[in-house]
């Protein structure tokens, strides 16, 4: 088991769930559906949850503790607020954006599952985080197909 990779795929996993949470938190501002909103308001919640989960595993291996979030995230926050400023369909074009991230979170979690060796603990972890992730893309798509 190489530590450092852990370490490595776990901080940027804690980075991707900030992008995520701020994601969310962006698009529960600037939708104006309130049941779309509710859904990014909970999942922003569950993302700083898995954050705190993650950096519990990174302390238990004395590991450094990335900040902050990726170039990736801040491009995509950008982007939200700009679609979301010109676009028509706001909705359609809050939930194409939030359906982007969330599979780009589930390629991320799949890729640190499939190519690291991980403690049980720490791979139970991990899969409980990647299913749920799974299940709110999942989710989305019905929200797509219900509000656009």
């Amino acid at each position: 088991m190489n530590e450092q990779k852990i370490i490595n795929g776990l901080n940027y996993l804690l980075a991707k769930n900030y992008d995520t949470e701020q994601g969310y938190k962006t698009a529960a501002e600037k939708t104006d559906n309130q049941i779309t909103a509710a859904f990014y308001r909970g999942k922003a919640s569950n993302r700083f949850g898995y954050g705190h989960q993650i950096k519990d595993i990174l302390r238990e291996m004395e590991a450094d503790i990335e900040k902050g979030t990726t170039l990736e995230g801040k491009t995509r926050n950008a982007w939200v607020n700009f679609r979301t400023l010109f676009s028509y369909e706001k909705e359609e074009a809050i939930l194409e954006l939030v359906e982007d991230s969330e599979e780009s979170c589930l390629e991320e979690y799949d890729e640190f599952l499939n190519e690291t060796v991980l403690p049980d603990s720490i791979r139970n972890i991990m899969t409980s985080q990647r299913n749920n992730i799974a299940r709110s893309l999942k989710r989305v798509d019905e929200l797509e197909e219900k509000y656009t």
